[in-house]
């Protein structure tokens, strides 16, 4: 269920929202006159989730790459990692 609070509770309660959000990785939605305004969290949970969006996005680009044929077998790129390692690359 999310925690869902109103923005005089964010001015008057900053120090409660605080706390919560570092406790519990989770965001708190703040509501401005009764509607969605805000999604509030920690600074470690905000970099969690741009760390997975990262990931996913690598993940499709992969994806990508098999789909149109941009592959090439496994060993012939273990060569050429080796290959740049000896050479300082």
């Amino acid at each position: 269920m999310p925690t869902i609070k109103s923005s005089a509770d964010l001015r008057n309660g900053y120090n409660e929202i605080s706390t919560f959000c570092h406790t519990y990785d989770e965001p708190v939605f703040i509501t401005k006159n009764g509607k969605g305004d805000l999604a509030v969290m920690s600074i470690e949970t905000y970099e969690k989730l741009m760390g997975k969006m990262e990931l996913y996005a690598c993940i499709r680009e992969g994806l990508d790459d098999i789909e149109r044929g941009h592959t090439r077998p496994f060993y012939d790129a273990m060569e050429d990692i080796k290959a740049g390692l000896k050479n300082g690359i």
